[in-house]
């Protein structure tokens, strides 16, 4: 019971937290690095880490 209710005390700490959307946000800024294309291919990985941490 108590493992239980520790892993549930994590998930909702983490829920909306930077940590979750950092993945999507680090293939963002290399994806930014990109020369003519770069702004419109991360537009996804945005949106993708926006939904995570708004």
């Amino acid at each position: 019971m108590r493992t239980t209710l520790t892993i549930l005390l994590l998930a909702f700490s983490l829920s909306g937290c930077g940590v979750a959307a950092a993945p999507c946000r680090g293939v963002s800024l290399v994806l930014k690095m990109i020369p003519w294309v770069g702004h419109a291919a991360a537009v996804p990985t945005d949106a993708c880490a926006e939904a995570i941490d708004p």
